[in-house]
């Protein structure tokens, strides 16, 4: 069980941490690159082939303003790939909150699509790789339903009673 994660720049480092967190308490492998499909394409391009022959099977990919980059793995790749629209911090930034970046990865064309998640929500990336997964794996899926019972427990000690505002 392999997880890729990319991301366009290392200032997108500590967002994308937090899917690597999750994949970590999962107990899922994954190996991590920061690439620009902009301007390094040709890498990209030999690094995606490189996960696959890994045993990589989920991609998620981070990216801000235009968000090539999940569009680009997925036109290189039949791996399922997970887009996480970013905002961007760079200098000179458009100010759009990561509105571009989430538009250019839903609106991929017709048979090459992208999975999304909201801005800058890789933790959410992390456990849909993590639901895909479980489809293949009844270890992974054992600790999804154990993780998703807690989470109900959780709400379930905290609701239904009235709260003082």
């Amino acid at each position: 069980m392999k997880v890729a994660v990319f991301f366009g720049s290392k200032s997108d480092t500590e967002k994308m941490t937090k899917a690597a967190e999750v994949l970590r308490d999962f107990g899922v492998d994954y190996e991590a690159y920061v690439l620009s499909a902009h301007r390094a394409g040709d890498l990209l391009r030999r690094t995606v082939e490189k996960v696959e022959n890994d045993g990589c099977e989920v991609i998620i990919a981070g990216a801000g303003l235009a968000a090539a980059l999940p569009g680009v793995i997925a036109g290189e790749t039949t791996l399922p790939v997970i887009g996480v629209p970013l905002e961007s911090v760079s200098a000179g930034s458009n100010g759009l909150g990561g509105m571009d970046a989430l538009l250019s990865i839903v609106q991929m064309p017709p048979q090459i699509p992208v999975a999304a998640v909201g801005i800058g929500n890789a933790k959410n990336a992390a456990y849909l790789a993590v639901e895909i997964l479980a489809v293949k794996y009844p270890e992974l899926r054992s600790k999804l339903v154990d993780f998703r019972k807690k989470l109900a427990d959780d709400a379930a000690s905290n609701g239904g009673t009235g709260v003082e505002l």
